[in-house]
Protein backbone atom coordinates (compact mmCIF):
# COMPACT_ATOMS: atom_id res chain seq x y z
CA UNK A 1 0.00 0.00 0.00
CA UNK A 2 3.23 2.63 0.04
CA UNK A 3 4.84 4.11 -2.14
CA UNK A 4 8.60 3.04 -3.31
CA UNK A 5 11.47 4.31 -4.53
CA UNK A 6 11.05 3.53 -7.98
CA UNK A 7 8.13 5.98 -8.23
CA UNK A 8 10.76 8.26 -9.76
CA UNK A 9 12.13 6.56 -12.42
CA UNK A 10 8.60 5.52 -13.83
CA UNK A 11 7.20 9.03 -13.90
CA UNK A 12 10.69 10.19 -15.74
CA UNK A 13 10.01 7.25 -18.19
CA UNK A 14 6.30 8.28 -18.45
CA UNK A 15 7.33 12.03 -18.96
CA UNK A 16 9.96 10.95 -21.88
CA UNK A 17 7.46 8.81 -23.76
CA UNK A 18 4.25 10.81 -23.53
CA UNK A 19 6.06 14.05 -25.01
CA UNK A 20 4.70 16.62 -22.75
CA UNK A 21 5.37 20.34 -22.60
CA UNK A 22 6.73 22.10 -19.68
CA UNK A 23 3.43 24.55 -20.82
CA UNK A 24 1.80 26.25 -17.49
CA UNK A 25 -1.26 24.70 -16.54
CA UNK A 26 -4.21 25.96 -17.63
CA UNK A 27 -6.35 25.18 -14.62
CA UNK A 28 -6.55 23.82 -11.64
CA UNK A 29 -6.19 19.68 -11.71
CA UNK A 30 -7.82 17.71 -8.83
CA UNK A 31 -6.86 13.96 -8.79
CA UNK A 32 -9.12 11.82 -6.85
CA UNK A 33 -7.47 8.79 -5.21
CA UNK A 34 -8.44 6.50 -2.96
CA UNK A 35 -7.32 3.90 -0.20
CA UNK A 36 -8.71 1.00 2.30
CA UNK A 37 -6.15 3.02 4.64
CA UNK A 38 -7.77 4.89 7.64
CA UNK A 39 -6.94 8.83 7.42
CA UNK A 40 -4.74 8.26 11.20
CA UNK A 41 -3.00 5.13 10.02
CA UNK A 42 0.99 5.33 8.71
CA UNK A 43 -0.14 5.16 4.81
CA UNK A 44 -2.70 7.60 5.68
CA UNK A 45 -0.02 10.06 7.14
CA UNK A 46 1.87 10.19 4.58
CA UNK A 47 -0.26 10.51 1.60
CA UNK A 48 -1.42 13.81 3.32
CA UNK A 49 1.72 15.13 3.56
CA UNK A 50 2.37 14.41 0.18
CA UNK A 51 -0.54 16.27 -0.76
CA UNK A 52 0.65 19.58 0.38
CA UNK A 53 3.80 18.85 -0.79
CA UNK A 54 2.38 18.54 -3.97
CA UNK A 55 -0.35 21.32 -3.39
CA UNK A 56 2.43 23.36 -2.22
CA UNK A 57 5.43 23.25 -4.89
CA UNK A 58 2.65 23.46 -7.82
CA UNK A 59 1.17 26.68 -6.10
CA UNK A 60 -2.14 25.17 -6.11
CA UNK A 61 -2.39 23.99 -9.93
CA UNK A 62 -1.78 20.18 -8.71
CA UNK A 63 -4.16 18.82 -6.10
CA UNK A 64 -4.13 15.07 -4.38
CA UNK A 65 -7.66 14.19 -3.20
CA UNK A 66 -7.39 11.67 -1.42
CA UNK A 67 -10.29 9.33 -0.14
CA UNK A 68 -9.39 7.02 3.17
CA UNK A 69 -10.93 4.25 4.76
CA UNK A 70 -12.67 2.83 1.81
CA UNK A 71 -14.93 5.67 1.17
CA UNK A 72 -14.64 4.98 -2.76
CA UNK A 73 -15.22 1.08 -1.99
CA UNK A 74 -13.25 -2.07 -1.96
CA UNK A 75 -10.18 -2.32 -4.11
CA UNK A 76 -11.99 -3.98 -6.85
CA UNK A 77 -14.94 -1.15 -6.71
CA UNK A 78 -11.64 1.58 -7.13
CA UNK A 79 -10.23 -0.38 -10.28
CA UNK A 80 -13.72 -0.03 -11.39
CA UNK A 81 -13.87 3.34 -11.25
CA UNK A 82 -10.44 4.10 -12.26
CA UNK A 83 -11.28 2.10 -15.92
CA UNK A 84 -14.59 4.21 -15.45
CA UNK A 85 -12.67 7.58 -15.14
CA UNK A 86 -14.74 8.05 -11.89
CA UNK A 87 -11.36 8.34 -10.03
CA UNK A 88 -7.49 9.26 -10.84
CA UNK A 89 -5.61 6.56 -8.56
CA UNK A 90 -5.43 4.49 -5.90
CA UNK A 91 -3.45 3.41 -2.98
CA UNK A 92 -3.94 -0.68 -2.75
CA UNK A 93 -2.77 -4.18 -1.71
CA UNK A 94 -1.94 -6.99 -4.03
CA UNK A 95 -5.49 -7.98 -4.19
CA UNK A 96 -6.25 -4.40 -5.83
CA UNK A 97 -3.66 -4.55 -8.14
CA UNK A 98 -4.63 -7.95 -9.21
CA UNK A 99 -7.48 -6.47 -10.53
CA UNK A 100 -5.98 -5.10 -13.25
CA UNK A 101 -3.24 -7.84 -14.21
CA UNK A 102 -3.28 -10.93 -11.60
CA UNK A 103 0.00 -12.51 -11.67
CA UNK A 104 1.28 -9.69 -9.84
CA UNK A 105 -0.98 -11.67 -6.64
CA UNK A 106 0.97 -14.26 -7.04
CA UNK A 107 3.81 -12.82 -4.64
CA UNK A 108 1.71 -13.57 -2.00
CA UNK A 109 1.55 -17.13 -2.60
CA UNK A 110 2.03 -18.76 1.08
CA UNK A 111 4.95 -19.57 2.14
CA UNK A 112 7.09 -18.32 -0.73
CA UNK A 113 8.51 -15.19 0.79
CA UNK A 114 9.11 -14.99 5.11
CA UNK A 115 10.71 -11.63 4.82
CA UNK A 116 11.45 -8.48 3.13
CA UNK A 117 15.04 -8.93 1.66
CA UNK A 118 14.15 -11.65 -0.58
CA UNK A 119 10.97 -9.82 -1.53
CA UNK A 120 12.69 -6.53 -2.76
CA UNK A 121 15.17 -8.48 -4.95
CA UNK A 122 12.37 -10.49 -6.99
CA UNK A 123 10.30 -7.78 -6.95
CA UNK A 124 12.57 -5.12 -8.32
CA UNK A 125 13.34 -7.82 -11.24
CA UNK A 126 9.72 -8.56 -12.09
CA UNK A 127 8.96 -4.59 -11.98
CA UNK A 128 9.36 -3.67 -15.67
CA UNK A 129 7.53 -6.64 -16.34
CA UNK A 130 4.23 -5.67 -14.37
CA UNK A 131 4.79 -2.09 -15.51
CA UNK A 132 4.37 -3.34 -18.90
CA UNK A 133 1.14 -5.15 -18.23
CA UNK A 134 -0.80 -1.89 -16.63
CA UNK A 135 0.50 0.02 -19.38
CA UNK A 136 -1.57 -2.31 -21.21
CA UNK A 137 -4.40 -2.23 -19.05
CA UNK A 138 -4.26 1.82 -19.44
CA UNK A 139 -2.52 2.35 -15.91
CA UNK A 140 0.36 2.98 -14.03
CA UNK A 141 1.92 1.15 -11.84
CA UNK A 142 3.98 4.02 -10.19
CA UNK A 143 5.73 1.89 -7.31
CA UNK A 144 5.26 -1.27 -5.23
CA UNK A 145 4.85 -1.31 -1.99
CA UNK A 146 4.12 -2.88 1.56
CA UNK A 147 1.48 -3.92 3.70
CA UNK A 148 3.94 -6.72 6.25
CA UNK A 149 4.11 -9.66 7.02
CA UNK A 150 1.31 -11.91 7.78
CA UNK A 151 1.20 -13.93 10.98
CA UNK A 152 -2.16 -16.69 11.82
CA UNK A 153 -3.50 -15.07 14.34
CA UNK A 154 -6.11 -17.40 15.92
CA UNK A 155 -8.88 -17.67 19.10
CA UNK A 156 -9.55 -20.26 22.00
CA UNK A 157 -6.84 -22.29 20.02
CA UNK A 158 -3.59 -22.71 18.69
CA UNK A 159 -2.80 -23.22 15.05
CA UNK A 160 0.03 -25.62 15.17
CA UNK A 161 -0.59 -27.62 11.97
CA UNK A 162 -3.18 -26.88 8.69
CA UNK A 163 -5.34 -29.67 10.61
CA UNK A 164 -6.13 -27.44 12.82
CA UNK A 165 -8.03 -25.34 10.43
CA UNK A 166 -10.65 -27.78 9.90
CA UNK A 167 -12.57 -26.83 13.15
CA UNK A 168 -12.09 -22.77 12.60
CA UNK A 169 -13.81 -20.34 11.15
CA UNK A 170 -10.65 -18.71 8.78
CA UNK A 171 -11.16 -15.33 7.03
CA UNK A 172 -10.82 -15.12 4.01
CA UNK A 173 -10.72 -12.12 1.24
CA UNK A 174 -13.70 -12.53 -1.01
CA UNK A 175 -11.74 -10.66 -3.72
CA UNK A 176 -8.45 -12.79 -3.06
CA UNK A 177 -7.88 -15.90 -5.29
CA UNK A 178 -5.63 -17.30 -3.57
CA UNK A 179 -7.99 -17.95 -0.42
CA UNK A 180 -10.20 -20.86 -2.06
CA UNK A 181 -7.47 -22.94 -3.48
CA UNK A 182 -6.12 -22.66 0.27
CA UNK A 183 -9.30 -23.47 1.66
CA UNK A 184 -9.61 -26.40 -0.48
CA UNK A 185 -6.02 -28.13 -0.05
CA UNK A 186 -6.21 -27.87 3.43
CA UNK A 187 -10.19 -29.06 3.36
CA UNK A 188 -11.81 -26.27 5.41
CA UNK A 189 -14.77 -23.92 4.32
CA UNK A 190 -13.59 -20.10 4.33
CA UNK A 191 -15.36 -17.83 5.93
CA UNK A 192 -15.47 -15.16 2.99
CA UNK A 193 -15.58 -11.52 3.90
CA UNK A 194 -14.18 -7.96 2.73
CA UNK A 195 -11.78 -6.10 4.89
CA UNK A 196 -14.31 -3.54 6.38
CA UNK A 197 -16.40 -6.84 7.20
CA UNK A 198 -13.66 -8.65 9.25
CA UNK A 199 -13.92 -6.77 12.59
CA UNK A 200 -17.50 -7.19 12.90
CA UNK A 201 -17.42 -10.57 11.88
CA UNK A 202 -14.04 -11.47 14.61
CA UNK A 203 -16.28 -9.20 17.29
CA UNK A 204 -19.37 -12.06 16.88
CA UNK A 205 -17.30 -15.13 16.58
CA UNK A 206 -18.34 -15.55 12.83
CA UNK A 207 -14.29 -15.45 12.31
CA UNK A 208 -11.95 -17.13 15.10
CA UNK A 209 -8.70 -17.01 12.58
CA UNK A 210 -7.01 -14.97 10.22
CA UNK A 211 -3.75 -14.93 8.73
CA UNK A 212 -2.89 -11.29 7.93
CA UNK A 213 -0.01 -8.09 8.83
CA UNK A 214 0.70 -7.21 12.10
CA UNK A 215 -0.05 -3.33 11.33
CA UNK A 216 -2.90 -3.38 9.63
CA UNK A 217 -4.55 -6.03 12.73
CA UNK A 218 -3.37 -3.42 14.67
CA UNK A 219 -4.71 -0.44 13.15
CA UNK A 220 -8.10 -2.01 12.24
CA UNK A 221 -8.37 -3.72 15.94
CA UNK A 222 -8.74 -7.29 14.61
CA UNK A 223 -6.04 -8.03 17.25
CA UNK A 224 -8.30 -7.35 20.27
CA UNK A 225 -10.60 -10.44 19.08
CA UNK A 226 -7.95 -12.71 18.38
CA UNK A 227 -5.68 -14.37 21.31
CA UNK A 228 -3.03 -16.34 19.72
CA UNK A 229 -0.31 -15.08 17.02
CA UNK A 230 2.05 -17.54 15.29
CA UNK A 231 5.91 -16.55 14.95
CA UNK A 232 6.23 -17.73 11.49
CA UNK A 233 5.61 -15.68 8.81
CA UNK A 234 3.43 -17.40 6.09
CA UNK A 235 3.99 -14.31 3.60
CA UNK A 236 3.59 -10.80 2.73
CA UNK A 237 0.94 -8.03 1.90
CA UNK A 238 1.88 -6.01 -0.80
CA UNK A 239 0.40 -3.09 -2.82
CA UNK A 240 1.05 -0.53 -4.60
CA UNK A 241 0.21 2.69 -5.91
CA UNK A 242 -1.85 3.33 -9.75
CA UNK A 243 -2.83 5.90 -11.80
CA UNK A 244 -4.63 6.10 -15.24
CA UNK A 245 -2.54 6.91 -18.07
CA UNK A 246 -4.79 9.51 -18.98
CA UNK A 247 -4.58 11.37 -15.54
CA UNK A 248 -0.79 11.16 -16.06
CA UNK A 249 -1.16 12.41 -19.81
CA UNK A 250 -3.15 15.52 -18.39
CA UNK A 251 0.19 17.01 -16.06
CA UNK A 252 2.18 19.09 -17.72
CA UNK A 253 6.25 18.73 -17.64
CA UNK A 254 6.69 20.96 -14.47
CA UNK A 255 3.57 19.29 -12.74
CA UNK A 256 4.56 15.68 -13.77
CA UNK A 257 8.00 16.40 -12.03
CA UNK A 258 6.88 18.15 -8.71
CA UNK A 259 5.34 14.70 -8.26
CA UNK A 260 7.80 12.84 -8.92
CA UNK A 261 9.98 14.16 -7.19
CA UNK A 262 7.29 14.54 -3.90
CA UNK A 263 6.41 11.32 -4.27
CA UNK A 264 9.83 9.95 -4.29
CA UNK A 265 10.71 11.34 -0.75
CA UNK A 266 7.57 10.02 0.12
CA UNK A 267 8.00 6.41 -1.05
CA UNK A 268 11.53 6.42 1.18
CA UNK A 269 9.35 7.54 4.30
CA UNK A 270 6.95 5.33 3.87
CA UNK A 271 8.94 2.18 3.15
CA UNK A 272 10.82 2.48 5.84
CA UNK A 273 7.92 3.31 8.40
CA UNK A 274 6.26 0.68 7.22
CA UNK A 275 8.19 -2.15 7.90
CA UNK A 276 8.93 -0.55 11.21
CA UNK A 277 5.80 0.20 12.15
CA UNK A 278 4.76 -3.95 11.50
CA UNK A 279 7.70 -5.10 13.31
CA UNK A 280 6.02 -2.70 16.26
CA UNK A 281 2.91 -3.89 16.08
CA UNK A 282 3.72 -7.80 15.86
CA UNK A 283 5.69 -7.00 19.48
CA UNK A 284 2.84 -5.50 20.45
CA UNK A 285 0.69 -8.44 19.54
CA UNK A 286 3.01 -11.13 20.96
CA UNK A 287 2.75 -9.09 24.30
CA UNK A 288 -0.81 -9.18 24.11
CA UNK A 289 -1.29 -13.06 22.66
CA UNK A 290 -0.01 -16.65 23.92
CA UNK A 291 3.05 -16.71 21.21
CA UNK A 292 3.04 -20.10 18.67
CA UNK A 293 6.18 -21.66 17.91
CA UNK A 294 6.50 -24.80 15.56
CA UNK A 295 8.42 -27.25 16.04
CA UNK A 296 10.84 -28.47 12.75
CA UNK A 297 8.40 -31.12 12.08
CA UNK A 298 5.52 -28.83 12.11
CA UNK A 299 7.10 -26.34 10.05
CA UNK A 300 7.94 -29.32 7.86
CA UNK A 301 4.02 -30.02 7.76
CA UNK A 302 3.71 -26.58 7.10
CA UNK A 303 6.13 -26.17 3.61
CA UNK A 304 5.04 -29.62 2.75
CA UNK A 305 1.15 -27.96 2.36
CA UNK A 306 2.57 -24.73 1.02
CA UNK A 307 4.11 -26.17 -1.75
CA UNK A 308 0.74 -28.24 -2.66
CA UNK A 309 -0.88 -24.81 -2.45
CA UNK A 310 1.65 -23.55 -5.22
CA UNK A 311 1.11 -26.27 -7.41
CA UNK A 312 -2.63 -25.75 -7.30
CA UNK A 313 -2.16 -22.60 -8.02
CA UNK A 314 -0.04 -22.83 -10.79
CA UNK A 315 -3.19 -25.33 -12.76
CA UNK A 316 -5.20 -21.95 -14.02
CA UNK A 317 -4.89 -19.39 -10.63
CA UNK A 318 -1.67 -18.59 -11.95
CA UNK A 319 0.67 -19.61 -15.40
CA UNK A 320 2.57 -22.59 -14.21
CA UNK A 321 5.18 -20.84 -15.85
CA UNK A 322 5.37 -17.81 -13.23
CA UNK A 323 4.59 -19.92 -10.34
CA UNK A 324 8.34 -22.10 -11.51
CA UNK A 325 10.02 -18.74 -11.66
CA UNK A 326 8.65 -17.03 -8.43
CA UNK A 327 9.72 -20.12 -6.49
CA UNK A 328 13.26 -20.44 -8.51
CA UNK A 329 14.00 -16.91 -7.32
CA UNK A 330 12.53 -17.27 -3.83
CA UNK A 331 14.32 -20.54 -3.39
CA UNK A 332 11.71 -22.93 -2.28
Amino acid sequence: MSLRTTLGPILGVLLATAGLTAATSASAKELSLGTLAPKKSPWGKVFKSWAKKVDKDTKGAVTLNWYFNGAQGDEKAMVGKMRAGQLDGAAVTSVGLSAIHKPILALQMPGLFDGWDKLDSVREQLLPEFQEAFKKEGFALLGSGDVGLAHTMSKGKAIKSPADLKSMKVYAWSDDPIAPVTASVIGYTPVLSGVPELLPKLSSGAVSVATVPSLPAVTLQWQAHLDHVNEDVVGVGVGGLVMTQKTLASLNADELEIVKKSGQKAGKKLTKKIRLEDEKAFATIKSHMTLVTLSPAERSVWSDTFKKIRQQLAQGTFSGELVRKLEQMAGK
